[in-house]
């Protein structure tokens, strides 16, 4: 089996290698600049390969794997081009680098939107994963992700710092995109394979899916914050969403409290028995085969126990620090303090632009330390890193005037002809950039207002390889109860921030480095790669306490993890 290769731009992407029996012409696509994987060195698992003769193109559709992601998003973003010259370049975001290790490693297939609207795409491989695009019409874009999912459940789900919007033709595209979205997995997963679900935008999947097929495994991870129920109760689709949760074996959250508000949902709404962290969901007489987790409870009822817990996700901590380690990056983060003038201090903030991240209470108080003489800009100055984010929706169009207002009106009363007290970037910059900020600044300020984790304050320690700097946290962030050793603040007390600040910038080097220690241990300890074991983990585990009575299940789960990230075939448990 031969492969298809030109050259390529570096700047542009990387050619989509086709397997082939023979070399053809018009065989050639551009993806994102890595190397190309070839399907005849997978060794088997779970990806069904395509008959001996075949162009792979035409069969990718056809194929099913063991583990299927689901995600709103693809891991990549379309550039240009269309079919076969179609360029993709890696997304942002901490679930790509999340999942891209594990997707390699199990040969699966991601399927989600690639970002525009009435665009479509066949099936491709990008850099070793097979993609499976889902269309989304203009429509589609408008009621689903900018209405219900971004003006709906992103501001519910965050404690309504912005009023929620609820609409029911919102809803209707919901649901039906989901559907569209369970659809897609249905034909993609194999027998008995794991399905793994990502995020609010897909919150009723889980339920399609385990109706259609209750062989599956199915795993779902909610990346933001769940909220208590006095604020969930607000929605008027409230039970519809727990339902379609509870169609998963495993709902992971970020943090202790999530998990806990999502319990107390389903006890409210639904009335079923909690224990811990396990929710029993009844069976009906004709249910129960083919489903995992299933037992008789303590009531002589026919349960299926539904595993809701945290499992704080993380970042790929060894990938930023190799990166910290390299001369031309450490060299760069010397260039950027220096095209800033050289400063005492450079405080940080990086955030896309939104109104949880807590970007007007930072300024705010570093406004007042300016005002105050409590600093000066000969001596410090703030980067603020505020990354385009969801720009046709009217109220980040109108967060980014009140920022940018700010920001103005601070550099016009406190900046010099020599020193900037605010250097704003509206824009978004390559992993390499970043950790060069990183590198460069003494002092990272992550004030969010509530967030599920923020994976920014644990790339600042992962790449701190110097030991030095200060995170100021917020307590508001699932990374607070991780990274004890940072500054914990209340965004919400602008006089505890700006005491904070102060502290941080005169924190005496000793103290810096013994607070980084802690903070790096935990960071790379507890990576990317310990995340998705432990939930992969927890997914395909089976207990001695499951029975499954007269149905036993279609297929025991194939995949198990360590916590090293390691996949190794597991058999009855």
């Amino acid at each position: 089996m031969s492969t298809v290769r030109r050259p390529f731009d570096a700047r542009h992407g990387l050619l989509v290698t086709f397997l082939t029996p023979t070399r053809r012409s018009g065989e050639e696509a551009l993806i994102l600049p890595k190397s190309a994987h070839d399907e005849s060195e997978s060794g088997g698992g779970g990806k069904k390969a395509p008959a001996a003769g075949r162009d792979r193109r035409s069969t990718t559709k056809h194929l099913t794997y063991d583990l299927v992601i689901v995600s709103n998003r693809l891991p990549v973003d379309h550039v240009s081009g269309d079919g076969d010259d179609a360029v993709w370049r890696p997304s942002p975001g901490g679930l790509v680098a999340a999942l891209e290790p594990i997707m390699k490693r199990e040969d699966g297939v991601w399927i989600g939107w690639v970002g525009i609207p009435d665009a479509e795409f066949e099936p491709f491989e990008a850099d070793g994963i097979d993609i499976r695009p889902v269309s989304l019409s203009a429509q589609d874009v408008e009621y689903y992700y900018e209405g219900f999912s971004n003006d709906t459940l992103w501001p519910l789900y965050h404690d309504v710092i912005a009023p929620p919007s609820f609409h029911r033709e919102w809803w209707d595209a919901y649901v039906q995109v989901n559907r569209r979205f369970a659809d897609a997995a249905l034909e993609a997963a194999a027998p008995g394979a794991v399905v793994w679900v990502h995020d609010y935008q897909l919150q009723l999947v889980p339920k399609m899916l385990r109706d259609a097929r209750p062989d599956l495994v199915i795993g779902f991870f909610d990346h933001i914050p769940f909220p208590a129920y006095g604020i969930y109760s607000q929605l008027p689709w409230r039970k519809q969403v727990v339902e379609g949760l509870l169609g998963a074996d495993v709902i992971g959250f970020q943090r202790l409290a999530d998990a806990g508000n999502f319990a107390r949902a389903v006890r409210r709404l639904l009335g079923h028995e909690t224990r811990g962290s396990v929710i029993e969901v009844p069976l009906g007489e004709d249910e129960g085969v083919g489903h995992r987790h299933v037992k008789t409870n303590r009531r002589g009822t026919r349960v299926r126990t539904v595993l809701a817990k945290q499992f704080p996700i993380s970042i790929d901590a060894a990938r930023y620090e190799e990166l910290a380690s390299q001369p031309e990056i450490q060299a760069r983060a010397q260039q950027i303090r220096e095209e800033l003038g050289n400063p005492k201090t450079i405080m940080l903030g990086v955030d896309r632009l939104d109104y949880t991240k807590g970007i007007g209470h930072r300024l705010k108080a570093y406004g007042e330390l300016l005002r105050d003489h409590a600093v000066d800009t000969d001596d410090i100055t703030l980067v603020q890193v505020a990354s385009p984010s969801r720009e046709r929706v009217e109220t980040y169009k109108q967060l980014r005037d009140e920022v940018e207002l700010t920001v103005s009106r601070i550099n016009g009363d406190y900046s010099t002809i020599s020193h900037t007290a605010i250097s704003y970037l509206h824009q978004g910059y390559p992993r390499e950039e970043m950790v060069a900020l990183y590198l460069a600044a003494d002092v990272m300020l992550v004030t969010a207002l509530r967030d599920g984790m923020n994976l920014v304050a644990k790339e600042y320690v992962a790449s701190r390889i110097d030991n030095d700097g200060v995170l100021v946290l917020s307590e508001f962030t699932g990374a607070s109860d991780e990274l004890k050793q940072a500054l914990l603040v209340n965004p919400h007390d602008i006089e505890g921030l700006k005491d904070a600040m102060i502290r941080a910038i005169e924190m005496p080097k000793r103290e810096r480095a013994r607070r980084m220690r802690a903070l790096r241990k935990r960071v790379l300890a507890y990576d990317v790669q310990r995340w998705s074991a432990t939930f992969f983990d927890a997914l395909t585990h089976v207990t001695a306490e499951d029975d499954f009575g007269d149905h036993e299940i279609a297929q025991r789960p194939k995949m198990a993890t360590d916590t090293h990230g390691q996949i190794h075939e597991r058999g009855d448990r």
